[in-house]
């Protein structure tokens, strides 16, 4: 079971939008709860949203971040709105599941 993130490092122009790529496999049939992460420099990463196959996800800046969890496709992309030069990081989309 893992995430993959095919995209590498993407560039985009302030203001406008990027969507990042986040795709998931599972063994076996589960409830996924996928998540997103932003680190900055050497600090902690932090939370951005959650996405959840069953239930409501949560997001802490739902004017910045966006995400829809598509599990016939197994994928939960990113999308991070009016970018910043503050928006510059790693972005980290990371799988828990539940059988």
């Amino acid at each position: 079971d893992n995430v993959l993130q095919p995209r590498g490092e993407v560039t985009a122009d302030e203001g406008h939008s990027v969507t990042l790529d986040c795709l998931y496999n599972i063994s076996y049939g589960s409830n996924e709860y996928l998540f997103w992460y932003k680190q900055e420099g050497n600090k902690s990463p932090k939370f951005i949203l959650s996405r959840f196959k069953v239930g409501e996800g949560k997001t802490e800046d739902e004017e910045k971040y966006s995400s829809t969890l598509d599990s016939s496709l197994r994928s939960v992309p990113l999308t991070i709105q009016k970018l910043e030069l503050s928006d510059s990081a790693v972005y980290y989309c990371a799988l828990h599941f539940t059988s």
